[in-house]
């Protein structure tokens, strides 16, 4: 792996852990000394992370975090409801990514109780990707990482993360229990749903905060 896409991954690994939020600039000089790469090494990663919506290139302001609009969300759900739902009703039973999703699952409960509500996004978002997963795709999982990072930045845009997050944690053991005790079938009808009140919810959360 070169570096730029070593540094691409990182970079979308904190956007996905929200640890970059909406709107943030970006230092180059910070950044750079950071990761110990150079500037030229740097911009070129810039350079992928705007190609995939992720940061924003704003003529004498330098870079930013993306801020997701509101046609951003419903065609980030509309590419998980055909990825996530695809791939879980085709996903062959007692797959080993189950344990990552079950995983994900605990993880999340116990940062649901502790409160600490950015944590159960992460685990959130694991879950998601031990879904993804299940295709024994690399090409796929790399794919969706970028959709997960986008939708990590409109949960953030809203910062509405109990209100986003607390009903999916109960719903994604729904879907693992379908997975693993009645049909992938079931499951993904189920995943499918879920995703569907999903989205209603963001672009809910989206109007009462008058994001565009």
């Amino acid at each position: 792996m070169n570096h730029e896409s070593s540094l691409v991954n990182r970079l979308t690994d904190r956007l996905i852990a929200g640890s970059l939020r909406p709107g943030t600039r970006l230092s180059e000089a910070a950044l750079a000394k950071e990761f110990d790469v150079s500037r030229n090494t740097l911009r070129e990663a810039f350079r992928v992370l705007g190609e995939q919506g992720l940061i924003d290139h704003v003529p004498n302001r330098g870079v930013s975090v993306a801020s997701p609009s509101t046609a951003d969300v419903i065609d980030i759900y509309r590419v998980r409801r055909t990825v996530e739902c695809t791939v879980l009703a085709r996903a062959p039973r007692a797959h080993p990514a189950g344990a990552r999703m079950l995983r994900a699952i605990e993880e999340a409960k116990a940062a649901a109780e502790a409160g600490d509500w950015l944590q159960v996004g992460t685990s959130n978002m694991e879950f998601h990707n031990g879904v993804v997963s299940l295709s024994d795709s690399v090409r796929l999982m790399r794919s969706f990482g970028n959709v997960l990072a986008e939708l990590r930045l409109a949960f953030l845009k809203v910062e509405l993360l109990d209100f986003l997050h607390a009903p999916f944690v109960e719903r994604n053991e729904e879907v693992y229990n379908a997975y693993v005790n009645d049909s992938p079938a079931q499951a993904a009808a189920l995943l499918g749903t879920y995703l569907g009140d999903s989205e209603r919810q963001v672009l809910g959360a989206y109007a009462r905060a008058g994001q565009a």
